[in-house]
Formats: structure tokens, C-alpha cells, sequence
């Protein structure tokens, strides 16, 4: 059984938690958390502490907080001899303090408390900086996922560049497309089928086959006519991305 220890309170500590406390093999001994905001997301069966200095010894200890932070609070951990991780995208592995066996547990998801779904689905990418606790960790992933990749933190840092792209600045694009849509007195609701449609054609298509639209088609006078119609970042946006895909199916 590997007993593990949750630092943080924010939604990818929520779903990890969930998670933990389901997964075989696996026993979740204390969460630490210095807020209770978000105390109502959690199994209340989870001891839970807000003092580092009272910490369980755990085989692994997870850090699940801001990446801005991740360094300077794993300096306050030095003393642990458990397998510390955390679990950001872009931070490299090396922001752990130096004097703690250390790895990464990343999930390539997109994480609202509200929202529940099936941890099994999610991607981990794993790293350590020792192949006996590769093992280790390893062993944790597979009882969280069905999906596990050993990927470096050179390669993570553009893992996440690419996941920004597929999911921070498509849901921009879906928040602009709602106020055109209210501007105009128009439910966005009526676009929801298209952007379903969109997301499951790429899971049979490659995503450079499945591009259609005026940009493809160099439909020159529809796209000069939407530009009439926009001002601002929008205008600017819709230009930027345009020529973008002119150029890719030029």
C-alpha cells in the first residue's frame, strides 16, 4: 500500500483527493491545507492538517498549488524522506529542493472543482530524478490512470504549450463567440452542437484535415466582410489566425 500525503486545497488538489481515495493500492493519510475554503470539495474522512511540521511520513508526498509557488514552498519540506511531487506542466523538476528525492506527477487535463469525471481517462506524464523512485511513481500513476507517460520536463514544458493551445485559447475563442453572439441577441447555446462536433471530429481526423471555414477556403470576400463587422482584439485575433490558416493551406 503507498501512503500518500496531498499538499494544497485548489482544484487539481480536489480531483487528485477524489481520486487517491478510490484508487487501489493507494492510501491517502492527510491532506494539508492553510484555507478552508475549499473544505466542502473533500472526503471529510481525510485527516487534514495546516502545519507542515505535523505531517504523516508518507512513501509519496504530492505538492498541488500554484506553480509560482512550488519552489520556494518545497524548501519548507526539506526535511521529508518520502518521494515529493508536484504536479505542474511547465515547472521543471528541478524547482524541488535540491535535498528532497523529487518527481512530477503531471495530469493533462483541464480541472473545475464543479466538475467531476472519470480520473481513469486522464493522461499522466511522470518524471523522477532516480529510476528507483520512477518505480515508484510509476506504481501510483497506473492505479490513477489507464493513460501513462514517461515524459522529461524539456518535453512537458512543450506538452503544456501545447495544451494551452488546445484548451486556454480554444475557450477564449468560445467566450468571444458568446459576446458576438449576446451583442446580437443570439443564445450561444446555438453553437454548442457546432463546438461538439468539432471537439469529436478530431478524435477520427487529423486536426490539419479537419480545418474548414473561410481561412481554408481563401474565401477572400467573406472574410474581409466578418473583418467590417469586428473592432478591437476580436478584429485583430480574426486576422492573426486567418493569415495563419491562409498560410498553412496556401
Amino acid at each position: 500500500m503507498i501512503k500518500v500525503v496531498l499538499l494544497g486545497a485548489g482544484n487539481v488538489a480536489i480531483h487528485l483527493a477524489a481520486a487517491l481515495k478510490e484508487a487501489r493500492n493507494i492510501e491517502l493519510i492527510q491532506r494539508f491545507s492553510r484555507s478552508e475554503k475549499n473544505n466542502g470539495f473533500f472526503d471529510v474522512a481525510i485527516p487534514v492538517t495546516d502545519e507542515l511540521q505535523k505531517l504523516k511520513e508518507a512513501d509519496i508526498y504530492i505538492i498541488a498549488i500554484n506553480d509560482d509557488a512550488i519552489e520556494s514552498f518545497s524548501e519548507q519540506l526539506s526535511h521529508l524522506k518520502g518521494l515529493v511531487l508536484h504536479t505542474s506542466g511547465s515547472v521543471p523538476i528541478s524547482a524541488i529542493h535540491k535535498n528532497l528525492r523529487k518527481g512530477v506527477l503531471y495530469p493533462v487535463q483541464t480541472f473545475s472543482k464543479e466538475r467531476l469525471f472519470d480520473f481513469r481517462q486522464i493522461p499522466l506524464a511522470i518524471e523522477t530524478s532516480d529510476q528507483k523512485d520512477f518505480d515508484l511513481l510509476k506504481k501510483l500513476a497506473v492505479n490513477l490512470s489507464g493513460q501513462v507517460h514517461q515524459v522529461n520536463s524539456e518535453q512537458r514544458e512543450k506538452l503544456h504549450i501545447s495544451a494551452v493551445f488546445a484548451n486556454n485559447f480554444s475557450n477564449y475563442m468560445y467566450l468571444m463567440a458568446k459576446e458576438i453572439c449576446h451583442a446580437h441577441q443570439l443564445p450561444f447555446d446555438i453553437l454548442k452542437p457546432l463546438i461538439t462536433e468539432t471537439a469529436q471530429k478530431i478524435m477520427e481526423l487529423d486536426p490539419h484535415d479537419a480545418q474548414t471555414g473561410p481561412a481554408r477556403r481563401n474565401d477572400i470576400k467573406v472574410m474581409e466582410k466578418h473583418l467590417s463587422m469586428l473592432e478591437g482584439e476580436q478584429k485583430e485575433i480574426y486576422n492573426i489566425v486567418s493569415r495563419a490558416i491562409r498560410k498553412t493551406y496556401s
